[in-house]
């Protein structure tokens, strides 16, 4: 069974090395670390018995952040700018990173690259931390010469994403409470508090009124077996949901609904233009092909709409026209001052100039209407908070008007 010994060693410059490596023996070790071109100073087996239990969970303990990849591939290039090879700045940051995931990851790069892999190459190994924007302008950087400057753009397009994700993330975080908080409330109205009046209102005795009665109607679907029936429904339909829009169908219909509606269609359509046009300008600065440019920019589009006109543009663009020349068929999802630009920035040879102002405008449409939004929602609701508690009140108070009105009499 192989161990984990950690070293610490000298490389062909006289730097201090330190890292992790498996072994069925530390002679083993000590041997492919000379292999490699290194001088041991020390080989020490990895104590396997922590006071801390890691405890790892699919999905979440070995999730990388978008973020996380940005800072890292800032400072690799601030680094790699520096003069540093590529392997010691990726044992530098192996070992400070604090994601456990991220920092097998990283060493596992490094491993790969000590080897004689290309850096691209071995971050193509692990596609769920670095996506295919990320190898392929890694690549284009080894090719050209200009890591430094590719990983710097590329830190920089990644940080943008990163922050129009966390601007949805924030106008849509707001409403999903409030209207969870919504649901709750009433469940739990309809589930306690509404039974007591019903038998309240049986011993009284009468006919409720018609608002009243419905009330009662669906606290008593909640509070019997039924409530079970309705949840497997409703779960069910989620399921089934999720799947078809899994589907290649599905996804497009989905896609091209969520355009559609009048407050958070024209947002979505922002932010898939915002994450176009950045990814685009990022790509042919650092000299990728316009063809292949374009796959890559449909693959981060994040909408199936969007990322459909972008391919029929690469059929036009193979054929040999310009790249607005087949966008502006598509205005209702290509908007025309895109177009324009693009096309301004072909005839100047500054396309790339050209499409990162529009990711900057785009950039900020976004946080203005994010901004716009959270600011109509608060009040709306709470107002409708308030209503929706107000009705059940009322619905439940109905009767004791009726009642009084006959002690009255």
């Amino acid at each position: 069974m192989a161990l984990t010994y950690e070293y610490k060693v000298r490389d062909r410059s006289g730097s201090l090395v330190q890292g992790q490596l498996e072994g069925d023996s530390m002679a083993l070790v000590v041997r492919r670390l000379r292999e490699m071109g290194y001088m041991p100073i020390s080989v020490t087996p990895k104590s396997n018995v922590t006071l801390k239990t890691e405890i790892k969970i699919p999905g979440i303990t070995d999730r990388v952040k978008l973020k996380e990849v940005a800072v890292v591939t800032r400072q690799l290039s601030t680094m790699v700018d520096s003069g540093l090879s590529v392997v010691r700045s990726l044992g530098i940051l192996a070992n400070q990173v604090e994601n456990a995931e991220l920092r097998r990851v990283l060493e596992a790069v490094r491993l790969d690259v000590e080897h004689g892999a290309a850096f691209s190459a071995a971050c193509a190994k692990h596609p769920k931390v670095f996506s295919h924007l990320f190898v392929t302008l890694v690549q284009a950087g080894e090719v050209g010469g200009n890591l430094d400057q590719v990983l710097g753009n590329l830190a920089m397009t990644m940080e943008k994403q990163a922050n129009l994700n966390r601007t949805i993330r924030s106008a849509m975080t707001y409403p999903a409470v409030v209207l969870s908080v919504m649901v709750v409330i009433f469940v739990a109205m309809l589930i306690f508090i509404v039974p007591v009046f019903q038998n309240l209102f049986k011993t009284l005795g009468g006919k409720l009124p018609v608002p009243t009665q419905i009330l009662i109607d669906v606290s008593g679907v909640l509070t019997s077996i039924w409530a079970l029936l309705v949840i497997a429904v409703i779960v069910g339909a989620v399921v089934g949901i999720r799947k078809w829009i899994q589907t290649d169908d599905g996804r497009r219909i989905w896609d091209r609904l969520m355009l559609r509606p009048p407050v958070f269609g024209p947002l979505f359509h922002k932010v898939s233009l915002a994450r176009v046009t950045s990814t685009l300008s990022s790509l042919i600065t650092s000299g990728v092909p316009i063809l292949e440019s374009l796959d890559i920019c449909s693959d981060t589009a994040g909408n199936r709409t969007v990322a459909d006109v972008l391919q029929k543009a690469k059929d036009g663009v193979r054929e040999g026209r310009p790249l607005a020349d087949p966008l502006r068929d598509y205005e209702d999802v290509i908007p025309p001052l895109m177009v324009q630009m693009i096309e301004v920035g072909e005839q100047t040879g500054a396309l790339d100039a050209m499409l990162r102002k529009v990711a900057e405008f785009y950039d900020q449409e976004v946080e203005a209407t994010v901004n716009n939004l959270t600011a109509l929602l608060e009040p709306l609701l709470t107002v409708v908070m308030g209503a929706g508690v107000g009705t059940m009140v009322i619905c439940l108070y109905l009767p004791m008007f009726s009642y009084i009105k006959l002690i009255h009499n």
